[in-house]
């Protein structure tokens, strides 16, 4: 039975790692307060699902441009002094989501240039922190690490959006929890203020820079059809079958009635594709003995999609937040199988790049769905955007995996990119 529940050995392990998970289990709960009160302000302001899906198209240029210039950059220097100035950036849009908030700006094009500039930061943060881990536990543990890492995220995407829904439904107002993020993320700051210094290993002499570094990075991915494949499937599963943008009016005109309603409506369908990632990643234990990741890779995406294109039907909120779960769950699997082919198959001396590219791909993947999603909803409604995003994820993996059936073959134990 011991078996079943996530491995905790990284934890006990190495202390460096236990610092980094809990500061970001607690800035990454803050940081989704926010994204949920974002999405609020956005829709209280135009009324629009559009508008709120701009919000992942201002993201996602910042995201391409740093992710991938970000990921070079530590494969060049201190990872652990990348990150930090990074995650300090991060802190700062925070506090400047807090002024326009107490200021009463009420102004979409200031949300939009901060959560660029948030991006920007997050999209050097975050493949800094991946690429970290492996310097801080052993190949064995890396499985069980991102087990815990999706934990984290589970428990943020979880608490923070019905946090976040219950502190505007209470106070009536999105100002606290913006404050409340400001004090959260600043644990994340202080995590990554303790890591040792992380020099990068392996660097040849007269290895390019630059850009020259980021292309040589994709270069490395040319015939590597296992990590593509690992990135070709979240695309797809994110891209079309994201309906996050949908939340505000699905909320108001599925499930809503007052201001207050609409607002922990938003937080619970923002939570619950977490909740079902939580109780994924608690019962991870066995995933560690599972030899063809790939495999179940394809497995999970194919129940993410098929439980969004259900959740575009249904119109009973226990229903609806059930499927969401499915579909989260499903997803956290998926991302702790990718986040290990990834990080066992790649050489140190490209996994700041590769990162980079991982977190273009992750983050900025739900971010064009936001924007599909938004967009479908604009024209068609808000049913025909869902249900139709659900089953073109599911069409494009299957032609992923006709055209790539190899990576169903891929064995953990002889890692080949």
């Amino acid at each position: 039975m011991a078996g079943l529940f996530a491995d905790l050995s990284p934890l006990r392990e190495s202390a460096p790692f236990r610092r980094l998970w809990i500061g970001h289990s607690v800035g990454t709960a803050g940081q989704q307060m926010s994204a949920v009160a974002v999405a609020l302000e956005v829709y209280d302001l135009t009324g629009s699902s559009w508008a709120v899906g701009l919000t992942g198209f201002f993201q996602l240029v910042p995201l391409v441009v740093l992710g991938l210039y970000g990921g070079a950059l530590l494969d060049r220097f201190d990872r652990r002094r990348i990150a930090l100035i990074a995650t300090l950036g991060l802190w700062i849009t925070t506090l400047a989501f807090v002024i326009q908030s107490l200021a009463g700006l009420d102004s979409v094009p200031v949300l939009y240039a901060i959560i660029a500039i948030q991006a920007g930061f997050f999209a050097v943060s975050n493949p800094a922190r991946q690429a970290i881990i492996p310097r801080l536990v052993p190949d064995r543990l890396l499985p069980a690490a991102n087990a815990l890492n999706t934990l984290t995220w589970s428990l943020a995407f979880t608490v923070g959006p019905v946090a976040a829904g219950f502190l505007v439904a209470w106070s009536g107002t999105v100002t606290t929890v913006y404050v409340v993020d400001l004090f959260a993320f600043a644990i994340a700051v202080w995590a990554m203020w303790r890591l040792p210094a992380m020099p990068p290993e392996g660097v040849v002499a007269g290895a390019p820079r630059g850009w020259r570094s980021v292309l040589d990075g994709l270069r490395f991915l040319k015939g590597k059809r296992n990590l593509q494949m690992s990135f070709y499937l979240d695309i797809v599963a994110m891209v079309f079958g994201m309906p996050r943008a949908l939340f505000p009016a699905i909320a108001t005109a599925w499930y809503g009635g007052s201001l207050t309603d609409v607002a922990l409506i938003v937080g619970l369908l923002s939570a619950a594709p977490a909740v079902g990632a939580l109780i994924a990643s608690i019962l991870s234990g066995p995933l560690g003995r599972v030899r063809r990741q790939g495999l179940a890779v394809v497995m999970s995406i194919c129940v993410w999609g098929g439980a969004i294109a259900v959740f575009g039907l249904v119109r009973s909120l226990p229903v609806a937040l059930v499927l969401l779960a499915i579909a989260g769950g499903a997803d956290s699997v998926s991302a702790i199988f990718r986040s290990t082919i990834l990080q066992a198959a790649t050489p140190d001396d490209y996994r700041g790049r590769l990162q980079g590219i991982f977190t273009v791909v992750v983050v900025g993947g739900p971010r064009l769905g936001d924007v599909e999603a938004g967009a479908v909803a604009e024209v068609f409604g808000e049913t025909v955007s869902a249900v139709s995003g659900g089953l073109l994820c599911l069409v494009f993996t299957g032609v992923l995996v006709a055209a790539v059936p190899t990576f169903l073959r891929y064995d953990a134990q002889r890692p080949v990119p």
